[in-house]
């Protein structure tokens, strides 16, 4: 990772952070770009591009020659570091339940993110609170890369397929996702203790590198009365 990208990151996280514990409330304007350079002593270029991984987050919004303003309600999840991240956040600890971890071959899924190999790290989860409300299952593939042969015998990196990945050089920088809902079949419902047909929020993912290598591919059911997704458009402001 560059200078430059750890610099952004940071100022992001430190933003972020102010902005999910309340000390910037929603519709407030961030301080300016020269007030926020001067506080981190960081380039504007620096700033704009935290800025712009906010406004990815639905932490900010930019409007050209106003500022940056607090969009944050307190709800949204941001699934970027993992739903489970995201809950907890909220002050919600789910547990985890690894449904399934093991190598498998799957040569549609190769082809359908072009990929050369058809080997994939298959890790299953469910989400559960701690009242026994199952909230979510979630399949993820991640393609075969060097270090992650031996996962399905040592397991996860505490717990964690972020964690995982990270201990084996793969970090998602970018990615695309698409939402619908499903009416849940017979096995997922079962799992799930939901009445076939309920309707869920089906979210398939997948993450990139930053070179845009395929990292994951993530399917995942969501009890919608706990999930929601948030998408914004436009182009930012630049000054």
């Amino acid at each position: 990772m560059s200078e430059q990208a750890r610099k952004h990151q940071r100022v992001a996280r430190i933003l972020g952070r102010e902005i999910r514990g309340g000390a910037l409330r929603t519709g407030s304007r961030l301080p300016g770009e020269h007030a926020l350079t001067e506080r981190f002593s960081v380039s504007r270029s620096t700033v704009r591009e935290a800025l712009r991984t906010l406004a990815d987050e639905g932490l900010v919004r930019t409007h050209p020659g106003i500022g940056s303003f607090v969009s944050f309600d307190g709800a949204p999840l941001d699934n970027r570091h993992g739903w489970k991240q995201s809950l907890t956040e909220q002050g919600i600890a789910p547990e985890t339940t690894v449904l399934r971890l093991e190598t498998v071959r799957d040569a549609a899924l190769r082809d359908a993110l072009g990929l050369a190999s058809d080997r994939f790290l298959a890790v299953d989860r469910m989400r559960t609170l701690p009242n026994g409300v199952r909230l979510s299952l979630e399949y993820s593939r991640v393609p075969l890369h060097a270090g992650l042969e031996d996962v399905p015998e040592t397991g996860l990196v505490d717990g964690s397929l972020t964690a995982t990945l990270a201990g084996a050089g793969l970090v998602v920088a970018s990615g695309e996702q698409r939402a619908t809902a499903v009416p849940l079949g017979e096995a997922e419902a079962g799992q799930l203790r939901r009445a076939a047909g309920t309707s869920f929020l089906r979210v398939t993912r997948v993450g990139r590198s930053p070179v845009g290598a395929v990292i994951e591919h993530v399917v995942s059911l969501l009890d919608p009365e706990r999930f929601e997704l948030r998408t914004t458009f436009g182009e930012p402001g630049h000054q």
